[in-house]
């Protein structure tokens, strides 16, 4: 949302359509699209993961796969941004990243595939008969991959929809965040929160999603409108603005994310034997106690 520019444009979609038919050797009308945006969120980082309450929206850049039901168990799939080919099959029982002997590893296979895999694993886990791959080609907005817009999650999301599609099963927006949750938790090992594929899955164009990770409640809240200055033509109140810093940073080979979700534990913990609860070390769980919290600043707030 945002600018007026039309994403993903209809030539973005030829080529990936030309791309996947090339290399499936298919027709380019029976390509599939998955367009999974990336999100910004005004207030939630180290949030989410706390129980909190977020707030997020989508923007007009993100990622898009082209697939086809690959008619095997083969997975075939080509990116837009990384070098070389993922290949796997769907009738493998995927393991956690910490239970795989030879992860990590420094092919570039094994980096950029991983969320691919990790959908698998998450379908698994769910107890989906998974039978039937895919032949796809994935690419992201240019130059904001690991930039702080969530494209993990709109990766991860995509390979989602893609295979359910391709495996003729349907999913609830819930039921995808909680598969998508067990990519980045169980098979990844991060331990981020449910913002991000929240973000991607339930936001509605022109709002606000508003959402309390502890209860997993959420709401649109749509913009104000400032006054009419025709009767066919309304301003909106506000504009935003995205910055890129032009830093990237993958959360899952950086263990400064993780390092701080136990220090928020951490901190949780010791506020909430302080005040003589035994609760869930969330920080969330001491606001109704008179413990009050920013991501970094814990305090106590007694009458």
């Amino acid at each position: 949302m945002g600018a007026l520019s039309s994403w993903p444009s209809d030539s973005e979609l030829d080529g990936i359509r030309n791309t996947v038919a090339e290399m499936a050797r298919v027709d380019v009308n029976v390509v599939k699209i998955v367009v999974s945006p990336y999100r910004i969120c005004p207030l939630g980082a180290h949030i989410d993961h706390q129980g909190g309450t977020v707030s997020a929206m989508t923007i007009n850049k993100g990622i898009i796969l082209g697939f086809v039901p690959s008619g095997d168990s083969q997975v075939l799939l080509r990116s837009g941004q990384f070098s070389g080919e993922v290949r796997f099959r769907v009738d493998q029982i995927q393991l956690p990243k910490h239970m795989q002997e030879n992860y990590p590893s420094d092919t570039e296979e094994c980096k950029w595939g991983s969320y691919a895999k990790g959908a698998l694993y998450a379908l698994q886990r769910g107890g989906n008969q998974i039978k039937q791959g895919i032949t796809g080609f994935i690419c992201g907005t240019e130059g904001l991959d690991s930039s702080g817009l969530s494209s993990s999650a709109a990766v991860g999301i995509a390979y989602l929809l893609a295979l359910e599609s391709a495996n003729n099963l349907t999913m609830s927006p819930t039921e995808n965040i909680e598969y998508d949750r067990l990519i980045e938790n169980e098979y990844l090992g991060l331990k981020n929160g449910i913002l991000d594929q929240s973000a991607i899955l339930l936001s509605s164009y022109g709002c606000l999603t508003c959402m309390d990770c502890k209860t997993k409640k959420h709401k649109l809240i749509h913009p104000p409108k400032l006054e009419m200055e025709k009767k066919t033509e309304a301003k909106t109140s506000y504009k935003i603005l995205l910055a890129f810093s032009g830093l990237k940073q993958a959360l899952t080979t950086n263990p400064g994310y993780n390092r701080r979700v136990t220090e928020c534990r951490e901190a949780a913990n010791v506020l909430l034997k302080a005040s003589g609860k035994e609760l869930e070390p969330i920080l969330s769980n001491g606001q109704k106690y008179g413990i009050y919290y920013c991501p970094f600043i814990y305090f106590f707030c007694f009458p």
